[in-house]
């Protein structure tokens, strides 16, 4: 059996977050669609476009360390992802889901930071210049998204949350 190092490592979880942010991908548009307030909805829709992005800094990734981009199976991703599905469902058309809809969107953001956080450092140990830049740029991207998000709950979301339904 090959021995594990950090390289090994770093394709590991180059994989997951890639796994991730696809699957990530195709849930914005169902939960911009969920939402109720014009300014989350638009928040999920700026966030494709840059998970997008975020895609194909994470194939310039793969290429850099000479292997093929492809995904591995995330189950932390999954299952916060079905919990967003979950309120979607539990919470439709109640004042409360955009704000279940929010935490459920940050629970992602938080993932991906805690990824991206890390492998930036590995690939910085690595002496892969040019990947720590790429992860870089999207582990600001997912910073200023979750700070947005939490600007948007302390503007009016979770204040709506707490009005009876009309």
């Amino acid at each position: 059996m090959a021995e594990k190092t950090l390289d090994t490592l770093f394709h590991d979880t180059l994989r997951d977050i890639y796994y991730a942010e696809r699957k990530i991908l195709k849930s914005l548009p169902k939960m911009a669609r969920a939402a109720q307030s014009p300014e989350l909805k638009a928040a999920f829709e700026k966030h494709k476009d840059q998970t997008e992005g975020q895609i194909e800094r994470l194939q310039q990734v793969f290429e850099i360390i000479g292997k093929a981009p492809r995904g591995k199976t995330c189950d932390a991703i999954e299952g916060i992802l079905a919990e967003g599905d979950e309120i979607m469902e539990e919470y439709k058309d109640n004042p409360a889901l955009d704000a279940g809809l929010l935490a459920a969107a940050q629970a992602v953001e938080h993932y991906e930071i805690t990824r991206y956080g890390t492998l930036k450092r590995w690939a910085n140990v690595l002496g892969l210049k040019d990947a720590v830049a790429l992860l870089d740029e999207t582990l600001q991207e997912e910073s200023q998204t979750d700070e947005d998000l939490t600007g948007i709950a302390d503007a009016a979301v979770n204040k709506d949350a707490m009005k009876s339904a009309a």
